[in-house]
């Protein structure tokens, strides 16, 4: 790939540039062509993607009665993305990504048509679904971070944050869409089909990587071959405290707070005795939160680590509310503000860490990212599964909340403790006001990496 305008920022800096201090405009990455033809096919693949995880849960559902179930389909996914997760870094890292993304968009496509042949002949079994579920977890390995650090390839290091969130707009487009599309052709004519639209989907993005200039797409240093990277890979971020912290934040959040497969087909079906039609409505309902969350992300200049924190606790004080809602309007209302909040987690912990990564290791770290996000789900998912089934959805979706909130507080202690900052609580201009300080009072908590 040839070399473009601008490089990357130091490991750990924050940019100043004119681009990353000014309010960016909303779409701003849409105006770099190469950007536009992946984001056009992602969006269509991402609803397709997204009707499949719906008619996937309700046909294991369907099949086996069991939340558990659910949960084993949602681990079998993303236990590939624990055992193997670094592996994909250092493949990201080391080959030109879009050839990668041309190989595991072709066999998640080809993975899908096979569970819709499996599933409109009528042989479809619970471990067939089981199976499909881990293959495509295999695949992942190697697309998540390969595309997660393609984005600063696409549109350079001055629109990294607006591309990621984005990213996540567009995922939750396909989320608002998919989803409701799902639940009336199940309801209509089976999950088949469903799975049939989602393979075929995964041509739009293949036709989208074809048509790129490759003289356009940013050059990065691609790791060469040798032999230690795992490990160079996991010293690295253990000697930024920032990157750390952040991806062991997100860990749990993943492993405990997104299981909302589990937790919004448990409701539908236990809770409200609805259909797959309710089901969908919660799934669009979060949509519809996190897409507003995502643009007003991508309007945002820069990325602090109070503002992670923040949104994390939020997110789970909003599970534990929501799972003690009384009605079924309630609990689809707050569903839209928790898809605000756990966006702006995601996007804001992604961004951060692309940002504060040297490109060298980018591909490793953002697998680390991603393994901890959702590698966490194979460990979680049963478990989560198994008390929504044992004590109810409500248990089950409060102590997700509780463990995410938890989670928040205990890492702003810790970061806290390695910055040397104490919380100080005032009035600023009549209103209350939330900061970390030095506990010397040298530094601001603004000079501070951790408090960023």
């Amino acid at each position: 790939m040839s070399s473009a305008p601008g490089a990357d920022p130091a490991p750990g800096s924050n940019p100043t540039t004119p681009t990353t201090t000014a309010k960016r405009s909303t779409f701003s990455s849409l105006k770099v062509r190469n950007y536009r033809l992946f984001a056009t096919g992602a969006v269509i693949s991402n609803t397709g993607t997204w009707m499949s995880r719906i008619a996937q849960d309700w046909l294991v559902l369907s099949l086996t009665g069991s939340s558990t179930a659910v949960g084993v389909t949602t681990a079998m996914q993303f236990l590939p993305m624990l055992l193997f997760g670094l592996y994909g870094g250092v493949i990201a890292d080391r080959y030109p990504k879009r050839r990668l993304l041309l190989v595991t968009q072709s066999t998640m496509g080809l993975l899908g048509l096979l569970l819709a042949a499996l599933t409109l002949s009528g042989h479809v079994q619970v471990w067939h679904v089981y199976a499909i579920a881990f293959l495509l977890g295999v695949v992942t390995v190697v697309d998540n971070p390969t595309r997660q650090s393609f984005v600063v390839e696409m549109v350079g290091p001055q629109d990294v944050r607006n591309a990621v969130s984005l990213n996540s707009a567009n995922f939750q487009t396909a989320r608002l869409i998919g989803p409701a599309v799902a639940g009336a052709l199940i309801t209509a004519v089976g999950s088949g089909w469903a799975f049939l639209i989602n393979g075929l989907s995964f041509g739009a993005p293949l036709i989208g990587l074809l048509l790129m200039r490759p003289a356009e797409l940013h050059e990065v240093q691609r790791a060469p071959r040798g032999k230690g990277q795992l490990r160079e890979g996991l010293r690295y971020v253990a000697g930024r405290p920032d990157l750390m912290w952040t991806i062991v934040l997100v860990g749990f959040i993943g492993t405990f707070g997104f299981n909302f497969a589990i937790w919004l087909s448990a409701f539908a079906q236990g809770v409200f005795r609805s259909g797959a039609g309710t089901y969908g409505l919660f799934n669009s309902a979060m949509a519809i939160g996190s897409l507003i969350g995502a643009l007003l992300a991508a309007r945002r200049a820069t990325t602090r680590m109070r503002m992670l924190l923040f949104a994390a606790m939020a997110f789970g004080l909003l599970e534990m509310v929501a799972a003690l809602s009384p009605s079924l309007w309630i609990f689809t209302g707050l569903l839209v503000v928790i898809g605000v909040f756990g966006i702006t987690v995601n996007t804001t912990a992604n961004s951060s860490v692309q940002l504060g990564t040297d490109p060298a290791m980018r591909g490793r770290v953002m697998s680390l990212f991603m393994m901890v996000f959702t590698g966490g789900t194979p460990l979680g998912g049963p478990l989560v599964g198994w008390v929504t089934d044992t004590y109810g959805p409500r248990i089950g979706f409060l102590s997700g909340g509780l463990v995410s909130a938890g989670a928040a507080v205990f890492i702003a202690v810790m970061l806290a403790r390695v910055g040397g900052l104490r919380l100080k609580v005032g009035l600023r201009s009549g209103r209350p006001h939330v900061r970390f300080v030095p506990r010397d009072g040298g530094r601001t908590a603004e000079d501070v990496t951790v408090a960023a």
